[in-house]
């Protein structure tokens, strides 16, 4: 079977980290996968929310926004302010980004601070809720780096890298790494979570008016499971060429690697 994109079956679409893209904010990351573009911004505030005071709850927090740009998609998307509330898959997606980044942040490590993750989506084109994840993790990597770099704790609060990736059923085949096309027309659909430990923090999976048996679900995760080992290769080396944001060289030819494909 031949993929609208061509690429193999097991094959994931150019991923790509530019960081710093947010100046303001502790550690950010433009990441692609292929078309999909997403803006990761991880920002700490020196505050913990009111029910954690309430409740004696100690150490920090974690939590995430999602939203997608009005241009994000062929046809203009309301912003949910317009309506008035959050829509119920941006609020579905933003819970999945925060409980994916607390698996791996020791939050009694982090301090009494909390730590937000803004995922605003430039251009959609399939796995929108996979590409913020993997970004999440390396925008929180650098701002933690800068956080233990300022001595404002004692140890980074890291403790691993975490990534997620779609799989699914396409044409009877099963695909890594969904496009757009892929995933409307899929029969089954997945967005697995994982750690650098190659341990699951979450799956999603659905048919899509079909069935799918226990042997095309195992291969699957099989294939969501080498695609989330070779993501997180791809995140260490984007963190380790980051540096920091005083590293203009670095950025301007990260800038030129972003628009390769």
């Amino acid at each position: 079977m031949i993929r609208p994109d061509a690429r193999a079956l097991d094959q994931l679409r150019p991923v790509t980290f530019l960081p710093f893209i947010a100046p303001h904010a502790a550690g950010s990351v433009l990441v692609g996968f292929g078309n999909t573009r997403v803006i990761v911004a991880a920002t700490i505030e020196e505050s913990i929310p009111p029910w954690m005071k309430y409740q004696n709850v100690s150490g920090g927090w974690l939590s995430a926004e999602y939203s997608m740009l009005p241009y994000s998609t062929l046809d203009r998307k309301r912003r949910d302010i317009s309506s008035g509330k959050l829509d119920g898959r941006s609020s579905e997606i933003q819970r999945l980004i925060g409980r994916s980044l607390r698996a791996v942040v020791d939050l009694e490590a982090l301090g009494p601070r909390t730590l937000w993750i803004d995922c605003d989506v430039l251009q959609a084109d399939g796995g929108t809720r996979t590409a913020a994840i993997t970004g999440a993790s390396v925008a929180v990597a650098l701002a933690l780096q800068k956080l233990v770099a300022e001595g404002k704790v004692k140890r980074n609060p890291l403790r691993q890298l975490v990534a997620a990736v779609s799989a699914g059923l396409y044409k009877d085949t099963a695909l890594l790494d969904l496009c757009y096309v892929e995933d409307r027309d899929a029969a089954a659909d997945f967005n697995v979570v994982m750690t650098e430990k190659g341990e699951f923090v979450e799956m999603q999976g659905s048919g899509e008016e079909a069935t799918f048996t226990s042997a095309q679900m195992a291969e699957m995760l099989e294939l969501a499971r080498r695609g989330i080992a070779e993501l997180i290769e791809l995140q260490r080396s984007a963190i380790a060429a980051a540096g920091t944001p005083a590293a203009p060289e670095a950025l301007a030819g990260l800038v030129q690697m972003f628009g390769k494909k």
